[in-house]
Parts: structure tokens; C-alpha cells; sequence
């Protein structure tokens, strides 16, 4: 099959792989539609490994992936229906293949409605890691929440603050095309941390009375510091950044978090003991009309654009904020 593989810094090329075999308990997908994601980006393509690692396993780094299944060895599902499925790991928490491939085989699958494109399902997958992580949040009428960085991860954040009624919802990054979009899905204000002071910004927006929840989906070292700065006493910070192991250690803040009795979850579903399902969730609230995560795509591209396409999620180019890509 053909695939795209990463064999050195910012460096995907075209590439020939063995099909996958199927074990008991998976599925082959024929895949059609995969995205990026800011992991895909800051963790893979963009920093400098030791020579030997590369090439990266054929098809990374890609982990947004839906298509129709063509074999199945999993009776709970069956050839001809569509998907998104999520990599499988190996007992050390190694991922054996990736989406920018033909096929994958796996044993993590979510069905999708007979409706629609798999490119209009597909936003579901990072939107539902995140819907796993806002339920942390527990109710949201009685609460104020503020969102650092208004990247996918960030908007979704945003859109389900908003259409969970939270009573207010402060969207902060350093982009202003961003933050048009935070609007765009529900945010009663917006900061440009660029250009304004944040704290004095967020209590002006907030009416003086601050935030009860600080979501950090900033993907910066600091943003977990910034998070507790920001967030009223006896707040709570969610955690959802994945960071560079290479990038300099953040000292913790750690007499502001203690004297402010802060709560600090860290949360990451594809960790957890289920990573399925609250994807499966997100993807009957789109059902439903809940909400669209579809509205996330701004750009699309084709497998031979694939390079390009990367190039321009890391470099934020032209106002991105996902790309469906078709595999064809």
C-alpha cells in the first residue's frame, strides 16, 4: 500500500508499505479522510530525533482517521460500515501504525451514522477527547470558564462551555483569526494574550468576578502556570497541553497553587481506560444536532498535498485551524 512516512525533521515523503494483517478482534479500514493534529506537529514533525529513529512506522505521524471497513475479524463489527478508529498501542504504549496509509488495521472503533461524509465525522475524534476532559468541569450554569489557546483542541473547548450554558466563556490565544472563531462558537469575550494585559482584560470581561475553571489547551510549558495565575481560589485547572520531553522544565508554581487551594486535573483520554467512547459520544451529540465539530474545518487537502499540509498547520499559515485531507 502507499503510505507517507516522516524520515526527518519536518520531512514526510511517499513511500511503500506491506498491507496490514488482521489479527482476531480487529478490523481492516480502507482509510478516506485524516487530520492533524497540533501532537502530529509539536511532538513529531517539527522537533529533531536521533538519526536512527528515522524513519518513523510508515503512516505517522497521524492519528485522526476515518474510512469504511473492508475486512473485519471483530463480530461486533461488520464490513461496509464506516468509522473512526483510534491507533492500537502495544504493551508499552507504542503506536504500530499511523493514518497517512491506505489501510489500517486496529481493534478501536467507533461506527459512524450511514449519513454524510467520513469528512464530516471526522472533527469528532479530537472533539470528543475533549468532551472526556470537560466533564471534569461537572456542572456549568453556576460557572465562568476561560480557555487558553483557541487552536481545534481550544474551539472545542469553547463550543462546549457554550453550548453546555456555562455563564460565561473567556477564550484567550495570541491569534486574532482565532479568536473570530471563539466568537463564531460561543464566547462571551475574547483576549489576544499578545496584546493585552490577560489579567486585567479577563477582569473586565468577567465584570470583576474572574473565572471558576481555566482549561490549558495552550500547548506552551508555561501554560499550566498561566492557568493558576489566572483562575479565582479555589478553582479548578484542567490540563488537556501535551508537551515536548525535550522542551526546558516550567518551574510549577507552587506556593500560588497552594495558596489558592487550587485544583489541577491533568487529563488525556487517549490514556484512559476507554478511549472510545466518549468519542462515540461526541459523535451521537452530532446526531442529535448537539453540536458540529465539523465546523472546525477550514481548509482541505488532497495525498499528494499531504507535506504541504503539514507545513502549514506548524507554520499556522493562512488562517488554519484543521484540514481534512483525502486519501485517495
Amino acid at each position: 500500500m502507499k503510505t507517507f512516512q516522516l524520515t526527518g525533521p519536518r520531512k514526510l515523503e511517499a513511500a511503500d508499505a506491506p498491507d496490514p494483517t488482521v489479527n482476531d478482534g480487529q478490523v481492516l479500514l480502507k482509510i478516506e479522510h485524516v487530520s492533524i493534529c497540533g501532537s502530529d506537529t509539536h511532538l513529531r514533525y517539527e522537533p529533531v530525533f536521533a538519526e536512527e529513529e528515522y524513519p518513523f512506522t510508515p503512516g505517522m505521524p497521524c492519528h485522526e482517521i476515518a474510512g469504511t471497513i473492508v475486512e473485519s475479524r471483530n463480530p461486533a463489527y461488520a464490513v461496509g460500515q464506516r468509522a473512526i478508529v483510534l491507533t492500537d498501542r502495544g504493551p508499552g504504549g507504542e503506536i504500530s501504525s499511523g493514518g497517512l496509509a491506505e489501510y489500517i488495521s486496529t481493534s478501536r472503533v467507533i461506527p459512524l451514522p450511514d449519513y454524510g461524509g467520513t469528512d464530516e465525522w471526522l472533527m469528532c475524534q479530537p472533539s470528543g477527547t475533549v468532551l472526556y476532559s470537560a466533564r471534569h468541569w461537572g456542572t456549568t450554569d453556576d460557572k465562568r470558564i476561560a480557555v487558553l489557546g483557541q487552536g481545534a483542541i481550544g474551539l472545542s473547548f469553547t463550543m462546549i462551555a457554550a453550548n453546555q450554558g456555562a455563564r460565561e466563556v473567556v477564550a484567550i490565544d495570541l491569534e486574532d483569526y482565532r479568536l473570530a472563531k471563539s466568537a463564531e462558537f460561543g464566547a462571551t469575550a475574547t483576549i489576544n494574550a499578545d496584546k493585552e494585559n490577560v489579567v486585567e482584560a479577563l477582569a473586565e470581561a468577567t465584570g470583576g468576578a474572574g473565572v471558576d475553571v481555566v482549561v490549558d489547551a495552550s500547548g506552551d510549558p508555561d501554560g499550566i502556570n498561566q492557568a493558576i495565575n489566572l483562575v479565582n481560589p479555589r478553582g479548578l485547572v484542567i490540563g488537556f497541553s501535551l508537551v515536548e520531553s525535550g522542551t526546558q522544565t516550567t518551574v510549577f508554581r507552587h506556593q500560588e497553587w497552594m495558596r489558592k487551594e487550587i485544583r489541577v486535573i491533568p487529563t488525556g483520554s487517549a490514556g484512559s481506560a476507554d478511549a472510545t467512547s466518549c468519542i462515540a459520544d461526541m459523535v451521537r451529540l452530532r446526531d442529535r444536532g448537539w453540536m458540529d465539530p465539523a465546523r472546525l474545518t477550514t481548509h482541505r487537502h488532497n495525498w499528494d498535498q499531504i507535506p504541504d499540509a503539514y507545513e502549514m498547520y506548524a507554520n499556522r499559515a493562512d488562517g488554519i485551524i484543521k484540514t481534512v485531507i483525502s486519501v485517495k
